[in-house]
């Protein structure tokens, strides 16, 4: 099968690409960088094993798949503070699996969601209430309108390794090295990064479609999640600093849990809670 990873410079990208490789498949990832052009770039440049593409590049993103002609394409991309990456990228790469004929896969967020102690399921509407959110529903919306059988995977916070952002916050504010605080009021069910790419391969190589929420089944606190980080590399819990988001004026949405009920039921990979991530 031939699959192509966008944003497989990232954490999970890399490990989705690995692992795709891994288990036979042929499988091209790509990195931030200039626009394809046939006359300037082929698929056979790469850095450091990945093809540069600028999806916010509508023909770039034509070009690349007209030229691989993937079988699924699994759309990781995404830049926090850039809507342009985040929504449109995942518009044009939509457009262009569904004109080339190419199961897609979209990576999407709980951050798409304002909070509630309710856990939401796959038939919960998008209520964003910061622009990071408001860029991933955006996105899910242009995804199911152009290419209506793509699979959406909504997920929470991604952890594993040190090569996390999450573990790597936590090290850093408790060292001292970044200022702030993790929140003891914002709650999120996070999922191991192994897990989450073994369930987007295995949604890119089924035919599952329509919103999936693929996350942990664990909910914890940010700051309860830095202090198991932190415990696992010999850390007291005292110097991991804690505060509450509310009290600080941060607009970003609190309680979200996804309730992983349906990805139980459709998906052969097992979806492990923190205490077992971290053990």
């Amino acid at each position: 099968m031939r699959i192509l990873v966008t944003g497989g410079s990232g954490y999970t990208g890399g490990r989705l690409v690995a692992l795709a490789r891994a288990a036979g498949h042929d499988v091209t990832g790509t990195c931030s960088g200039r626009s394809w052009r046939p006359d300037q770039v082929t698929v056979s440049t790469r850095v450091e094993g990945l093809v540069p593409l600028d999806v916010r590049d509508r023909s770039a993103v034509d070009l690349l798949l007209d030229e691989l002609r993937p079988d699924a394409v699994v759309h990781t991309s995404y830049i926090q503070s850039d809507w342009a990456v985040t929504a449109l990228g995942a518009a044009h790469v939509a457009a262009a699996a569904a004109r080339t004929g190419a199961r897609l896969v979209q990576v999407s967020s709980d951050a798409i969601f304002k909070g509630r102690p309710a856990p939401y399921t796959e038939a919960d509407l998008p209520e964003p209430v910061y622009p990071y959110g408001a860029a991933k529903a955006a996105a899910e919306t242009a995804v199911l309108a152009v290419h209506p059988d793509a699979a959406v995977a909504r997920t929470s916070l991604i952890i594993g390794d040190d090569g996390s952002k999450q573990h790597q916050l936590a090290l850093d504010m408790a060292a001292g090295r970044v200022d702030g605080v993790l929140f003891t009021d914002h709650i999120r069910c996070p999922v191991a990064v192994d897990d989450l790419a073994a369930a987007l391969l295995e949604l890119a190589e089924g035919d599952f479609r329509g919103i999936l929420n693929v996350a942990g089944p664990e909910a914890i606190s940010r700051h309860e999640l830095g202090v198991r980080i932190a415990a696992k590399h010999g850390i007291p819990a005292e110097r991991v600093p804690g505060g509450s988001a509310l009290e600080r004026g941060f607009v970003s949405p609190a309680e979200v849990r996804l309730d992983t009920t349906l990805a139980r039921s459709v998906l052969h990979t097992r979806l492990r809670g923190v205490t077992e991530i971290l053990a």
